[in-house]
């Protein structure tokens, strides 16, 4: 048997392999509310799908934003201000806040897509941090004390978002949807350019690729994702505050992003998974949660280069190329 047929034999089964193990992560989760607090479980799919959709965005793209914060709080409080304030049910609400944090990342990403590297970062941080003073001065923001009490309501008319296993169930069909949405992204021609982009910039401008726009578009596309998880939490938890649009929920998404691993479409999952359940078993706690995260980051950084499941997937996936960093 050749070397071709042994990488190709090889290929195969880890593509079952990983096929059988999202079956069961998908199968967990629906059995999960039956042993586990659903509330805790929820936070975790909304965080999930909020580090997915910075994924797309560094791991895939390799544009580091420091201002998701924005798209993630922005659609927070423009599904909780609808539902609340104008009567919207939750399904209009949602659509509201994904629809405005994709014009958020329009605006923008206009501006930071123009610079590379650092000044790109310092960019997105700049800009989200003037929607975050724009948000503390609105008046629909409630300032200070946010958007509390917003109604879960009825979805469709239907299903009652009150009955935790019902919301649950829609919270999980919705971060199902988001994570497949980004799966399909990046497996498409689309997604190639992308990678193609963050590999070499230079090499697909010469190809005749409008470098610029796909930048852009991918920008858009993560903002909305980001967006659709704000959304989707402001409803869960009932409130919209300045925490969800302030810098530090940028550098928490990066965080989860790095420590599950960046390009991986498992891994941002993994990192939110860690960082939630860590929050929530140190809350009670005398010792701070920054500290904690910032040890794990270290070891992360240190030990597993690639985020935890980027390494599992290199050892385990792909042994030839271990050793490469």
């Amino acid at each position: 048997m050749t070397d071709l047929t042994l990488r190709e034999a090889r290929g195969k089964s880890s593509s079952r392999l990983e096929w059988m193990l999202v079956a069961l992560g998908i199968l967990a989760l629906v059995a999960a509310p039956f042993f586990v607090y659903p509330i805790f479980l929820m936070k975790m799919l909304c965080f999930a799908l909020f580090a997915c959709a910075f994924n797309l965005l560094l791991g895939y793209t390799g544009l580091l934003s420091f201002g998701h914060a924005a798209f993630f709080g922005g659609a927070a409080y423009f599904t909780a201000h609808s539902i609340k304030v104008w009567g919207w049910p939750p399904e209009a609400g949602i659509l509201l806040g994904v629809a405005g944090a994709a014009l958020l990342g329009l605006v923008i990403g206009f501006f930071a897509i123009r610079r590379q590297g650092i000044y790109f970062a310092m960019i997105t941080l700049a800009l989200s941090q003037m929607f975050f003073f724009f948000c503390v001065q609105a008046e629909f923001t409630e300032g200070e004390d946010g958007i509390q009490g917003v109604p879960r309501g009825f979805l469709f008319g239907l299903i009652d978002l009150h009955v935790p296993l019902n919301i649950y169930y829609v919270v999980l069909a919705v971060f199902l949807i988001g994570v497949f949405a980004i799966w399909r992204i990046v497996n498409s021609p689309f997604g190639m350019i992308l990678r193609s982009i963050r590999e070499n910039e230079n090499r697909a401008t010469s190809l005749g690729y409008s470098v610029a726009n796909y930048k852009l578009a991918a920008f858009v596309m993560s903002a909305a994702l980001a967006g659709l998880a704000g959304s989707v939490k402001a409803i869960v938890f009932q409130f919209a505050t300045l925490t969800d649009v302030a810098w530090q929920m940028s550098g928490e998404v990066i965080l989860m992003t790095l420590l599950g691993g960046i390009g991986t479409m498992v891994g941002p999952i993994v990192g939110a998974g860690l960082v939630v359940a860590l929050q929530n078993m140190l809350a009670t706690s005398d010792f701070p949660v920054t500290i904690a995260t910032g040890l794990i980051f270290m070891v992360c950084v240190l030990v597993f280069r690639r985020g935890i499941v980027g390494e599992i997937y290199a050892r385990v996936f792909h042994p030839a190329g271990s050793s490469k960093d």
